[in-house]
C-alpha cells in the first residue's frame, strides 16, 4: 500500500496533539483542591512525576521504539497515555491521591514519552526535502493540544464532573493516537518525494547528506551530540522558566493586571505552537546551526534589556520571543540531530536529547524561585540566564563553524572520488 506522506504527518500531529493535552492540567488543579479537599502541592506533584517522566523514558525506551517500529509504538503509548487520562477519573471517584500520582502522573509520563517519539523519525525519513517542516508539524501538534483541551475539559467538568470528564478524554486520546499509529509507517530506504527525485534526475537538485550515519551509541560519544544536548537544556531551562512566572513577573516588573497577565499567559501558548512550527519550516532554508545562533542572539539581547523594560507591549513582546525560541527548539531538535547524525537511530538518539526536557521542567522553576526568595526581586533572574544564554551562545557559533568544516571536507572528498571514478 502507498501511503501518502502528507496523512503519515497527519497522524503524528494526532498522536502530539493528544499527549500534548496533558498541558492543560492547571485547569483541572483548582476544581480537584475545591472538590476532593486535596492540596495544591499534592495535586501538582502528579504533574511534575508525568513532566520528569516524559523527557527520561523517551531517552530510556528510544531503542524499544526503534525495534518496535512507529506503529506499534505509537500503539503502546496509546494504551498508557489513555489508561492514564481515565485512571485519573477512577482516582478521583475513589478519593485517592496516591492512584492519581500512579495513573496521571505515572502512566501518562510514560505515554507520553514514548508517544513524543515514535512519530518523529519516521516523519523525518518522509520529508527528505523538508526535514525542519515535518518535525514542526507534528510538535505544533504537541503544542496546541492544551489549547483544544483546555476549553473542553472545563465545560465537560462543569456538565458532567472531574472524573467523567478525564474518562471521555482519556478514551478520545486513545481513539486518536491509536488512528494515527494505523496508518504511520516508514517508508522504503532511500524514498524521495515525486518533485524532489525529478529535480535530482535533471541535475537541479541535490539530496543533502548527513554530516554522518551514526548510532545511538556513537552519537553519544561526539561532541556535536553534548553541545546540541547544552543548547536544548538551556533553551529549555530559560522558556520553562519564562511560561512558570510570566503572569507574576509581568506584574510585579511593569505593573500588569491580573486579567491582562492571564492573557499574556494565553497569548504565549499560541507563540510556543507557532515558534515550533515557523522556526522549523525556516531552518529548511537557513540551517539548523544558524537558527540556533538566532535563538541565543535573541534571548541574550532580550534577558539584558527587560529588567530595565518598563513599557508594557515591549516587555510582553519579549517575552513571547523568548517563549516562541522555547517551541522552535523542540521542532529543530530531531531535524538537527538527523542532520549531523543521519537517520539510522534517530529515535534513539532523539530520546537521549529529550533528557533535557525533564532537566529543564526541573532546573528552571527551582532556579527562578531559589533567586527570587533569596532577593525579592526576579531582576537577578534576567542575569544569571543571560549568562547561561552567552555560553550556549558561544557553543552554537562553535558548533556552527565545525559544521560547516565538516561538511565542507566532506563535500571535498567526495568530489576527490567522483573524478577518480571517471578516470
Amino acid at each position: 500500500m502507498n501511503k501518502n506522506r502528507w496523512l503519515i504527518a497527519l497522524s503524528a500531529i494526532a498522536i502530539h496533539l493528544s499527549i500534548g493535552g496533558a498541558y492543560a492540567y492547571s485547569v483541572y488543579k483548582l476544581p480537584i483542591v475545591t472538590e476532593m479537599g486535596w492540596s495544591e502541592t499534592k495535586v501538582t506533584v502528579a504533574f511534575t512525576i508525568m513532566m520528569g517522566l516524559a523527557g527520561f523514558s523517551a531517552a530510556l525506551f528510544g531503542s524499544l521504539v526503534e525495534k518496535m517500529g512507529p506503529r506499534k509504538s505509537a500503539m503502546v503509548a496509546a494504551v498508557l497515555f489513555g489508561a492514564g487520562q481515565a485512571g485519573a477519573g477512577v482516582a478521583i471517584s475513589m478519593d485517592s491521591v496516591t492512584l492519581y500520582w500512579l495513573t496521571y502522573g505515572l502512566l501518562s509520563g510514560l505515554g507520553m514519552g514514548i508517544g513524543y517519539i515514535a512519530p518523529v523519525s519516521t516523519l523525518v525519513k518522509w520529508f527528505p526535502d523538508r526535514r525542519g517542516l515535518a518535525t514542526g508539524m507534528a510538535v505544533l501538534g504537541f503544542g496546541s493540544g492544551a489549547l483544544i483541551t483546555a476549553p473542553v475539559a472545563a465545560n465537560l467538568m462543569e456538565a458532567v464532573g472531574i472524573s467523567t470528564t478525564y474518562f471521555i478524554l482519556g478514551a478520545s486520546y486513545f481513539t486518536l493516537m491509536i488512528l494515527g499509529a494505523l496508518y504511520i509507517a516508514p517508508p522504503k530506504p532511500g524514498y524521495m518525494p515525486a518533485n524532489m527525485k525529478a529535480a535530482v534526475e535533471k541535475g537541479k537538485g541535490v539530496v543533502k547528506q548527513d554530516l554522518a550515519v551514526m548510532t545511538a551509541r556513537e552519537a553519544v560519544k561526539t561532541k556535536h551530540f553534548w553541545m546540541l544536548w547544552s543548547m536544548h537544556l538551556v533553551n529549555v531551562t530559560a522558556g520553562i522558566m519564562m511560561i512558570s512566572v510570566a503572569s507574576p513577573m509581568a506584574q510585579e516588573i511593569v505593573g500588569l493586571s491580573v486579567a491582562g497577565a492571564a492573557a499574556m499567559v494565553g497569548v504565549m501558548g499560541l507563540f510556543n505552537g507557532g515558534g515550533r512550527l515557523i522556526w522549523a519550516a525556516v531552518s529548511d532554508y537557513i540551517g539548523r546551526s544558524n537558527v540556533f545562533v538566532i535563538f541565543f542572539t535573541a534571548q541574550l539581547i532580550t534577558f539584558i534589556v527587560l529588567p530595565h523594560t518598563t513599557n508594557v507591549i515591549i516587555f510582553q513582546a519579549l517575552i513571547f520571543l523568548v517563549v516562541s525560541c522555547y517551541g522552535g527548539g523542540f521542532s529543530n531538535l530531531p531535524a538537527f540531530a538527523s542532520d549531523l547524525f543521519g537517520t539510522k537511530q534517530l529515535g534513539v538518539i532523539h530520546g537521549y536529547l529529550l533528557t533535557t526536557w525533564s532537566l529543564g521542567g526541573i532546573f528552571g522553576p527551582l532556579l527562578v524561585s531559589t533567586i527570587k526568595n533569596a532577593y525579592g526581586s526576579y531582576i537577578p533572574v534576567f542575569y544569571v540566564f543571560a549568562g547561561l544564554i552567552a555560553i550556549s551562545f558561544i557553543i552554537s557559533l562553535t558548533l556552527r563553524a565545525d559544521v560547516r568544516k565538516r561538511t565542507a571536507l566532506k563535500a571535498a572528498s567526495q568530489n576527490v572520488g567522483d573524478v577518480s571514478a571517471t578516470q
